[in-house]
């Protein structure tokens, strides 16, 4: 079986990196971007199975960028985790609003990110 693709979307490069070695780690394909423009690129190029998405991102934000990815049929299988340093109900609720299938605040637990990354990949 082919290994499950993720596309991590993080301008911090601290972040990107440790969510790209776990993923990689873990098993899966990884691809990364650092900002909404960098991701629609990467989104043209192929059909992640997973977006880990940070809201705040430079040229398009993260819910702009989950709305886009909701927009189009072919990522309808297309699993989305909003990652973000602001963990406002109203923030939580828009991210789900735009279609996320989670959101995780910062800092999180990396086994638990993996574990849920897997469970929602299965």
């Amino acid at each position: 079986m082919a290994a499950k693709r993720i596309l991590i979307v993080d301008d911090e490069p601290n972040i990107a990196l440790s969510l790209e070695f776990l993923m990689r780690k873990a098993g899966f394909e990884v691809t990364v971007a650092r900002d909404g423009r960098e991701a629609l690129a990467a989104l043209d190029r192929e059909v992640p199975d997973l977006v880990l998405l940070d809201v705040m991102i430079p040229e398009v934000d993260g819910f702009e960028l989950c709305q886009r990815i909701r927009n189009r049929e072919a990522f309808s299988r297309t699993k989305i985790v909003m990652l973000t340093a602001r963990g406002r109900e109203s923030e939580r609720l828009r991210g789900l609003e735009m279609g996320a299938d989670a959101y995780v605040t910062k800092p999180f637990s990396t086994r638990e990110l993996v574990e849920r990354v897997r469970g929602m990949l299965r």
